[in-house]
C-alpha cells in the first residue's frame, strides 16, 4: 500500500536538499527559495506541476511505477533512495545492475554540466538513457526508440539508415565491433539474459551479423577518433572519452573536437542550429 504521508515528506525533503546548480539549472541572482521549486522538479520529472504538487500534499491517485522512476531520476536519487521511494509508493523496486535504467546521481551531475558538449549515457547494449542538447544535435534524439531498436547495435544490423551518420569506409569495422561487443555481453550475462534475446532477434534479421557471429571475434575496441557524417555540417572528426559506472554498467560518452580544427567549428555551429531530423 502507498504511504502517502511518508511519500510526501520524502519528496519535500529531497526537493529542499537540491540546489539548482545540482541539476544543471541556473540559480538566479534574486533567488530566495530553499532548494528547488515544485515547478522545477515537475519539469525535471517530465510531469505537470499540479500532479507533482498533489503528491507532496498527500493527494491524487497512486503514481505508477513508471512515474516513480521518472521522479527518482529527476530528483537525482541514489539507488537506496530510489528503492525507498518505490516502496513508499507501494511498488517493488526495479532491479539493480546491468538491467537498471536508473542513471546514478554522479553521472547525472557530470552530464548536467556538459551543456556545451555532445554527451550521452548509454547501457552496455547501446541503449541511450540521457543526452545533452548538443548530443541530440549531433546524434539525433536516440532516447525515443522502443523495443530492441533501443540498442544501437541492433539498429546497425537491422536499419540501414543508422549507418548514414558514419563514413562508409568505417562500416565494415563497426559491424565487427558491434558483433564482437554483443557476443561479449551475451557471454557475460548468460543465455537467458536480455542481451541473449537481443542477439537472437538481430541474428534472425541480419545475414551480415550471422556471418560475423560465426567468427567468434571478441575483444575489439572502438577507435579513439570517430568519423561522423552529419546531415547539416558534414564530416566531423571527434574524440570519444568514456566514463564507466561499474555498479550500473552505464557508460557516459563525451564527444570533443580539437580546438581550432574544422570539426571544432562545426560543433559550435551545431550548438546554434540544433538537432536535425535524424530519426
Amino acid at each position: 500500500m502507498i504511504d502517502r504521508a511518508g511519500l510526501a515528506e520524502f519528496l519535500r525533503s529531497r526537493r529542499h536538499a537540491l540546489q539548482p546548480q545540482d541539476v544543471g539549472l541556473p540559480r538566479g541572482v534574486r533567488r530566495r527559495t530553499a532548494g528547488l521549486r515544485r515547478e522545477e522538479v515537475a519539469a525535471l520529472c517530465h510531469m505537470s506541476i499540479d500532479y507533482y504538487a498533489r503528491l507532496e500534499r498527500e493527494r491524487g491517485p497512486r503514481p505508477s511505477a513508471q512515474m516513480i522512476a521518472s521522479i527518482a531520476q529527476g530528483l537525482h536519487l541514489g539507488l537506496d533512495e530510489r528503492d525507498h521511494l518505490f516502496r513508499l509508493a507501494g511498488h517493488q523496486p526495479p532491479p539493480r545492475g546491468a538491467l537498471s535504467e536508473h542513471v546514478s546521481p554522479g553521472l547525472l551531475r557530470i552530464l548536467d554540466r556538459l551543456t556545451d558538449t555532445p554527451a550521452e549515457v548509454v547501457t552496455e547494449l547501446g541503449e541511450t538513457l540521457r543526452q545533452t542538447p548538443l548530443g541530440v544535435a549531433l546524434l539525433g534524439d536516440t532516447t525515443g526508440y522502443t523495443g530492441p531498436a533501443r540498442s544501437l547495435g541492433y539498429r546497425w544490423f537491422t536499419d540501414p539508415g543508422t549507418r548514414s551518420l558514419y563514413r562508409a569506409e568505417d562500416h565494415a569495422f563497426l559491424s565487427r565491433l558491434y558483433a564482437s561487443h554483443l557476443r561479449a555481453v551475451v557471454t557475460l550475462r548468460g543465455p537467458q539474459s536480455p542481451a541473449a534475446h537481443l542477439a537472437d532477434l538481430a541474428l534472425a534479421r541480419s545475414e551480415e551479423l550471422r556471418r560475423l557471429w560465426e567468427t567468434h571475434e571478441v575483444g575489439l575496441r572502438p577507435h579513439e577518433v570517430k568519423h561522423l557524417v552529419h546531415p547539416e555540417v558534414g564530416a566531423l572528426e571527434l574524440h570519444c572519452q568514456t566514463l564507466l559506472d561499474p555498479q550500473q554498467s552505464h557508460l557516459l560518452l563525451v564527444y570533443t573536437a580539437v580546438p581550432g580544427t574544422e570539426s571544432y567549428e562545426k560543433l559550435q555551429l551545431l550548438s546554434v542550429i540544433g538537432a536535425p531530423a535524424l530519426v
